[in-house]
């Protein structure tokens, strides 16, 4: 089961209180305070994990709840701290509060992590309240409460290229040629009913491909589940367009393309900006090629024609694809480069580098001529 959103209650546990206790030694009658500090209460932690895929594992528990502090003890012993729960998603998990509705943390990169709910500090025990008038204080602190709330995960799929176009285009076909993954593949529309991801090996490298659901018109104002399959295209940075050459319900191949183009211009987030690989798929019907030709004339630029069935053209379109997304990247390092800040050695980087000592001379300029020396 595939689960690209969920909502889930989430409390940090509460810090133990302080002890108020006193030292009771044999010979000392009047010990004084000795009570131990109370211990912080786990935090709800949420990590991103590559070995993750989806949100399925969050949802069979709706309420996640840290463990409390223990409190303090006599001999200023301090109470346990409570271990943290860490919840595991895949990279590309979007995290909001759910009343506030702003973002908490936007899980890009495996590693990646945020507490949700951090645990209570634990209270102090009666010896940090001892003073010059004070030498038997009873007060201690109860612990600190662990915050709660409601937060919703969404996951948007982050891979480098993601195949679009109308449901039945011959997108899981390609991926399942190019890639090692193995998607439902049919004769019907919307096999596809959530996104499949493949690695495609290009030499020593290689880059990640999505299989995306079919887009339909109306998918930018949410027809059908238009806004679920369009929010996993924003982490694409390319887009491979699936055109199918002749559509079983006799449409035109040249304006599905088109209203492709304008759910993706439409939707909240723009995506027709993507850089873009356009295809005709099924090169092995005939008149196929005919259509790529009528539909490179009427964008203006190269269309190309491939087969997932016999493997025409794949090869080329994974190395023009690998080579964009190649670009982009370096585009992106010397992006965050450009802009990002001059690193100054602190003082005490200056003080321990082993500098090479140079003799300074004060020259005192020569007296005016007449002048009194």
């Amino acid at each position: 089961m595939f689960v690209d959103r969920v909502e889930l209650f989430v409390k940090g546990g509460d810090g133990g209180r302080g002890a108020a206790s006193f030292r009771r030694e044999k010979y000392v009658p009047m010990g004084g305070p000795d009570g131990g500090d109370g211990g912080d209460g786990g935090s709800v932690i949420v990590r991103a994990d590559p070995n993750a895929d989806n949100l399925a594992g969050l949802t069979m528990k709706k309420h996640w709840k840290a463990k409390n502090g223990e409190a303090g003890l006599g001999s200023k012993c301090a109470g346990k701290n409570a271990e943290d729960i860490v919840l595991l998603v895949p990279p590309g998990t979007l995290i909001r509060d759910r009343e506030r509705g702003n973002t908490i943390k936007d899980l890009v990169e495996p590693g990646d992590e945020v507490v949700v709910a951090k645990g209570g500090r634990g209270g102090r025990g009666n010896v940090h309240f001892k003073t010059s008038t004070n030498r038997a204080p009873r007060q201690f602190e109860p612990g600190e409460e662990g915050e709660e709330r409601w937060v919703s995960f969404e996951l948007k799929v982050i891979a480098d290229a993601g195949l679009v176009g109308f449901p039945n285009a011959g997108k899981s076909t390609f991926l399942s040629r190019v890639t090692r993954a193995t998607p439902e593949i049919a004769s019907y529309p919307f096999t596809t009913k959530s996104p499949n991801l493949g690695i495609v090996t290009v030499g020593d490298a290689g880059f990640v491909i999505a299989d995306l659901p079919g887009l339909i018109e109306g998918a930018a104002q949410g027809v059908g589940l238009g806004h679920e399959f369009l929010r996993h295209v924003e982490r694409n940075r390319v887009l491979i367009h699936l055109v199918e050459p002749f559509p079983a319900d006799g449409s035109d191949p040249i304006q599905n393309y088109h209203a492709i183009r304008k759910e993706l211009r439409e939707y909240k987030v723009p995506l027709d900006g993507r850089p873009e690989v356009v295809c005709v798929s099924k090169a092995e019907l005939t008149g196929a090629d005919e259509v790529r030709d009528k539909l490179a004339a009427d964008l203006g630029r190269e269309v190309m024609l491939i087969s997932a069935v016999t493997g025409q053209g794949l090869q080329l379109v994974i190395g023009r694809v690998s080579q964009m997304i190649a670009d982009l990247k370096r585009a992106e390092a010397e992006e965050a480069a450009r802009k990002k800040p001059l690193e100054f050695p602190t003082e005490a980087a200056i003080r321990t580098t082993d500098f090479q000592t140079t003799a300074v001379i004060n020259i005192t300029p020569p007296a005016d001529e007449g002048a009194t020396p």
